[in-house]
């Protein structure tokens, strides 16, 4: 194949593209149908791939719907987030074996490693996995599980040209177009009844994935088209949140009404942690066997929204429902910079989709600024 920056995979070829990570040895992990919504699960083919279905969403609601042209990649965001796969819920820390009236540890198994390409990154998701990068890969508590499955990912991106009802990425500077993070991106295009995508490397292993796969190089006006539907995007957003010295707004209203007005609808169920891309905190559990022949330790995600998840001894630092409430907000939009030089929110809506009473995070903070 020629030398270009941009090469067009047809919808007939896309799964020369999975054919290709396959012989490279890579487990394709990419968007799926499963229990009426998008998951990310491992894939076998294209076929696997939510062909022909589109989601709408908006605060406390989710519903997929068919779409007449059979998009790949027409959704926008499920429930749940890329770190599943390289910070997973729940993982073996330690084990130990009764012996005699002692335990000894026992040897731990050599991290496996999964070789993974995630098909269908969106650009808020690719911010996501950077923010992770910063919090779990850096300074001197880096998580070397993390560290050695995300050093295995290729990375596939899909720019959005139909975002969500609850989407903010473009007030967040997370998308809809994405600018890095990526070995190779994509950008799905249906107009006129030619259906094809325009991709583009980011890393060298992108480059050569792209002279392995079936295409060709792309014309002036197909690329003009993928950018075009790129920036259309920009103004179609479902929400709005203005950053602007949100930070320092959000600091001085620590104490604000609206705190209280939220939390008489929040439940504290922790679904908007539970969904959020960028949540890190965990839980560390010890158990042991029925008969007492074995203990271990557990790590597993946590919730801020807990009751016992600020406990030190005497009781918990956020006993009320707005404290707990405000320090995830504030953490999210404020207290991240601080401590990480950017924010923990990427926009991608999903806290509003999955909040079983609708808060909205976008709505929340306009109130606080002092927007109508």
């Amino acid at each position: 194949m020629p030398e270009n920056k941009y090469i067009i995979i047809e919808r007939g070829d896309f799964g020369s593209l999975f054919e290709v990570l396959k012989k490279k040895g890579y487990t394709l992990t990419g968007p799926t149908v499963r229990s009426n919504a998008v998951v990310y699960d491992d894939l076998s083919s294209v076929d696997d791939l939510p062909i022909g279905w589109t989601d709408k969403q908006d605060g406390g609601y989710y519903r997929l719907v068919r779409d007449k042209h059979d998009l790949l990649f027409g959704y926008v965001v499920g429930p749940q987030s890329w770190k599943k796969f390289i910070y997973p819920p729940r993982r073996l820390l330690y084990e130990a074996k009764k012996a005699g009236h002692r335990y000894n540890p026992l040897p731990m198994e050599e991290i496996q490693v999964t070789r993974r390409a995630l098909i269908g990154v969106r650009p808020c998701e690719l911010q996501a996995l950077a923010i992770n990068d910063k919090v779990l890969t850096q300074g001197p508590y880096a998580d070397p599980y993390y560290q050695k499955q995300r050093a295995n990912l290729f990375i596939v991106a899909v720019n959005c040209v139909r975002p969500g009802g609850t989407c903010f990425c473009a007030s967040m500077g997370t998308g809809p177009k994405a600018e890095s993070g990526y070995d190779l991106v994509l950008t799905e295009v249906f107009d006129s009844g030619k259906h094809y995508f325009l991709a583009e490397a980011g890393s060298n292993s992108g480059r050569g994935l792209l002279n392995d796969i079936t295409g060709r190089p792309a014309d002036e006006s197909e690329i003009s088209q993928a950018e075009q539907a790129v920036a259309e995007a920009v103004n179609r957003m479902g929400r709005k949140v203005d950053t602007r010295d949100l930070k320092t707004v959000l600091e001085n209203n620590f104490d604000h009404p609206h705190w209280e007005e939220i939390t008489k609808r929040c439940l504290t169920c922790g679904n908007c942690t539970s969904v959020c891309p960028t949540c890190f905190c965990v839980n560390v559990e010890d158990t042991t066997s029925l008969g007492g022949e074995t203990a271990q330790r557990w790590r597993r995600w946590d919730s801020c929204y807990n009751v016992d998840f600020s406990y030190i001894h005497g009781g918990s630092i956020r006993a009320t429902e707005t404290s707990r409430h405000r320090q995830w907000v504030m953490h999210k939009m404020s207290y991240w910079h601080d401590q990480f030089g950017t924010s923990g929110c990427v926009g991608c809506g999903r806290c509003i989709t999955w909040c079983p009473v609708g808060i909205d995070i976008t709505e929340e903070v306009r109130k606080i600024l002092g927007g109508e």
